[in-house]
């Protein structure tokens, strides 16, 4: 395979290999935490973000969105022990800028709650699943290298070989037969071999005719004298 073919192979590969990559990055969900409620204090309670959260499937690279207002509130991650009693020392992580974008990069239980005032223990917190990764890209398809196919040769036909046949009113020439063999090729007699006498010249007729008269015209003169 020429080199610029070997190029357009290896470039193909890769670009396919990227646009698997991209589907399994744009694949990810984000999930907006609360929906319309948004990062808040939610008037029902804590149950509001826990009636949430049982509607969402979480997997591993989805990510967060806390809508807030930056002063108002913040969003810490925190152990499960800080998370019972509200405990804002210490956490693991934490946003005072919103809106806050989190991604969950492990598996397992997560714990998020505001630490602004008494925010926590009136109901803004959030508890939620996560599970590994949902789905694995499947692998690109190996590049295979594509093999040259030769159009078939032509193999010319000879064209039919024939005689052409005699036209309407030509006579096959007939060789004539030979001496002693009749027309239709035997041995036998010919008509024209039967024994025949010659007709009598017609000098001699003539001659006999003429001397008849004279003889009986001498043989009479002589009986007379």
């Amino acid at each position: 395979m020429s080199g610029s073919r070997f190029n357009l192979v290896l470039i193909m590969a890769t670009m396919l290999i990227a646009s698997v990559q991209f589907q399994g990055t744009v694949a990810q969900t984000t999930h907006v935490v609360g929906d319309a409620l948004g990062w808040t204090i939610p008037p029902t309670g804590a149950s509001a973000y826990t009636t949430w959260a049982s509607g969402q499937t979480f997997s591993v690279g989805d990510v967060l969105l806390f809508n807030f207002t930056t002063g108002f509130h913040n969003v810490a991650e925190v152990s499960q022990a800080a998370y019972g009693p509200c405990t804002t020392a210490n956490p693991i992580s934490i946003v005072t800028t919103g809106p806050a974008r989190l991604t969950l990069n492990a598996p397992g239980t997560h714990y998020y709650v505001c630490t602004v005032g008494t925010h926590c223990q009136i109901g803004q917190k959030l508890t939620i699943n996560v599970s590994a990764a949902s789905a694995t890209p499947a692998p690109a398809p190996a590049a295979t290298t594509p093999v040259p196919v030769s159009p078939p040769t032509a193999t010319p036909t000879p064209p039919p070989s024939f005689s052409p046949a005699p036209s309407s009113g030509e006579v096959s020439p007939v060789s004539p037969p030979t001496s002693g063999q009749s027309p239709s090729g035997s041995n036998g007699p010919s008509p024209t071999d039967s024994t025949t006498l010659p007709p009598p010249s017609p000098s001699f007729a003539s001659s006999f005719t003429a001397v008849v008269p004279f003889t009986f015209l001498a043989i009479a003169m002589a009986l007379f004298y």
